[in-house]
């Protein structure tokens, strides 16, 4: 096994079994909003021993272990090829150890690989940075929460939304509103503003990466997730749709430069377990945050 390979399967094993310390402290933030023993108070009660548990044994923190998102940035001159086959190949031995479950399936055949690695799967971005550090972000997110993202074409007179900020708002809670539960609320909003169709919704998924104590740079943004996040929280959808005080523990909004005819909203949204780690790689260390 090579370095990488083996660098890269402890990345998925931490991923798979460790939720990040923001998004734990979120969720013991929404569990003291809710009055102890209401319904609310118990599912995010369960959600705390489950994220202890699978730290404790080193299990999956849910059973659906997601589909892998690979978002890689290299100095000029990497071996690209070499590094998707390391991590495809680390892929395969984190799901023989039980890490992951099999979720690549054939949408033709019905078959499934078996191994987590089929056409397209895993998913992986490339991009080059003028660090001489190797950085790989790994996502493993969730079908349920697949299912309901959702994109949007300005303007949407369903509605009644134009190409404004305000008609942005509507399309963040048309969506949460109609994810409702099924997404494993409560749930981390990414958006992006703009873009084509396919950048739009990579970078939605991208705006998941980062930290949910962290501040947009960009002021107005910035003013956006603070507002959307206290407004989807009164919709009083609440932990798992069964009603309550915290429906998102947050919302990262990013944007692109888009063509004059087309205006796109992409939501890509997270359940509770955010799942996502960094290895960093550099000549004389390897370390997963």
């Amino acid at each position: 096994m090579s370095r990488l390979v083996e660098q890269a399967v402890e990345l998925i094993r931490r991923t798979a079994t460790d939720l990040p310390d923001d998004v734990e402290a979120a969720i013991l933030e929404a569990r003291s909003r809710e009055q102890e023993g209401s319904t609310a108070w118990n599912v995010l009660d369960s959600l705390v021993r489950n994220i202890a548990l699978a730290r404790q044994e080193g299990a999956p923190i849910c059973q659906d272990t997601g589909l892998l998102n690979f978002f890689v940035s290299v100095p000029p001159g990497s071996d690209i090829r070499g590094l998707r086959r390391d991590l495809v190949e680390a892929a395969r031995i984190a799901t023989r150890e039980g890490l992951l479950r099999p979720n690549a399936v054939d949408p033709v055949t019905g078959k499934n690989s078996g191994d987590n690695v089929g056409a397209g799967l895993p998913h992986f971005s490339f991009e080059e940075h003028d660090r001489p550090e190797i950085t790989i972000d790994l996502m493993l997110k969730g079908g349920g929460s697949e299912n309901v993202g959702a994109q949007y074409r300005l303007p949407d007179q369903t509605l009644k939304a134009g190409r404004d900020i305000r008609g942005v708002e509507k399309c963040i809670i048309d969506a949460v509103f109609r994810a409702q539960g099924f997404g494993c609320a409560p749930g981390i909003i990414g958006v992006c503003i703009g873009g084509d169709r396919a950048g739009s919704y990579e970078a939605a998924k991208k705006q998941l990466l980062r930290r949910l104590d962290d501040r947009n740079p960009d002021a107005e943004l910035d003013a956006l997730e603070t507002r959307m996040k206290a407004g989807l929280n009164e919709l009083g959808i609440g932990p798992m749709g069964f009603g309550g005080r915290t429906t998102v523990l947050g919302v990262k909004v990013g944007k692109l430069h888009r063509h004059p005819a087309c205006f796109f909203v992409s939501v890509a949204y997270c359940c509770w377990a955010s799942r996502h780690r960094r290895l960093t790689l550099t000549d004389n260390e390897a370390r997963v945050d």
